[in-house]
């Protein structure tokens, strides 16, 4: 391989929208020039609130950057879903200090994706093991307790433990297009109970009189974001939860990644009273942040759930990824569908008790993801 150079960048703005559209997936709604630029701006993904930007970056020998490694030390655990808050505890215990910790990944944002963003070269693997040896070697070099990758890729992951990394599992809840024309079609390979409880689900939207909006971000005023932000922080207060986005971050995000955002939007008569934003790339739609200040009967499910699904379908997207938890989804048509974290643990003593976990924990996990999959409504195996 050419000789390269690995540095850190402390903005995302820094790597440059060439090398951004050149290393990372196309149409992506979260690995783009934008994404990570606008929440690190609006201190979403900043030292505020525990994410400070150290991006690893590798260079040729003519300057051209031929790897980005996103990545941010954090001073706590909120926002990465890692779930290592029983790790921390136990450094705390132990008389040792677990952050900050260096992430590898995206803020806030629980989505499978790269991590190690390369080109298709020859060079490819040699590439992304030198952003492997720079991370590890920063974690050393800087005291830090540990570095983890947040939901990488399977090719990733494949990388990660063939460097030592400890893996870790975890179940999440995916919608895939198995053929379905439309809603009707979809709902038809349900078995006939569960069809009429997502029908009656459905019809009590209808009866309520609300109207529901489809919107991509391009398609709002800016002067809407603060009364739908609203919605968004009210519940996230109701339930002890940190609502990280202002409504001037939503506001740039729907008009810089446009068509990337959908939004769906429930109104009661010309007020909005719940939302739900969502991200799409070009094959999968992200489902992310939701919000309403009412108690309406089956809304959740049907902004959240049902018109993603409809989305999908009407656009050709073949993946819904609705967010983290939530095993009410299964009863809807999301799949359990195992999910991958992989972590470095820089002291060989802790290294070694956080592995004897997670070999307990993946075996949990997978039972977990079983038992969850008999619960699917499709008359036959989807």
């Amino acid at each position: 391989m050419p000789p390269i150079a690995i540095s850190t960048v402390t903005t995302a703005r820094e790597i440059g929208r060439a090398a951004w559209e050149r290393l990372a997936p196309p149409g992506h709604p979260f690995l783009n020039a934008d994404f990570l630029d606008i929440l690190e701006r609006h201190e979403t993904a900043g030292p505020a609130c525990g994410w400070q930007a150290n991006h690893l970056i590798a260079k040729d020998r003519d300057g051209m950057v031929v790897g980005i490694l996103p990545s941010y030390l954090k001073r706590n655990s909120h926002g990465d879903f890692i779930r290592d808050w029983s790790w921390a505890a136990a450094y705390e215990q132990l008389g040792k200090i677990y952050f900050p910790k260096l992430l590898s990944g995206l803020p806030h944002t629980p989505a499978r994706g790269p991590r190690l963003l390369v080109g298709s070269g020859n060079d490819a693997d040699g590439l992304r093991t030198s952003l492997i040896e720079a991370a590890r070697h920063r974690v050393s070099a800087n005291g830090l307790s540990s570095w983890h990758v947040a939901l990488p890729a399977d090719s990733d992951v494949d990388l990660l433990v063939s460097q030592s990394l400890l893996v870790s599992h975890d179940v999440q809840f995916h919608w895939r297009n198995r053929g379905f024309g439309d809603f009707d079609e979809f709902l038809g390979a349900f078995a006939s109970a569960r069809r009429r409880k997502v029908k009656a689900e459905r019809r009590r939207i209808i009866d309520s009189g609300l109207r529901i909006e489809v919107r991509h971000g391009d398609e709002i005023d800016p002067a809407e974001w603060p009364a739908l932000h609203q919605l968004y922080a009210t519940t996230f207060d109701k339930f002890g939860n940190y609502a990280a986005f202002s409504p001037s971050c939503f506001a740039e995000l729907a008009a810089t990644l446009g068509r990337r955002m959908v939004v769906f939007i429930a109104r009661e008569q010309a007020t909005p009273v719940a939302i739900s934003i969502c991200f799409r790339s070009n094959d999968t739609l992200y489902g992310r942040y939701w919000g309403t200040q009412g108690n309406y009967h089956s809304l959740h499910f049907e902004l959240c759930f049902y018109q993603g699904i409809a989305y999908c379908l009407e656009h050709g997207l073949s993946t819904f990824e609705p967010g983290a938890g939530g095993e009410h989804k299964v009863a809807r048509g999301f799949e359990p569908t195992l999910v991958r974290s992989c972590h470095w643990i820089e002291d060989e003593r802790m290294r070694h008790l956080i592995g004897q976990h997670l070999a307990r924990q993946k075996s949990a996990v997978l039972a977990y993801a079983e038992e969850a999959a008999s619960h699917l409504p499709y008359r036959t195996e989807p």
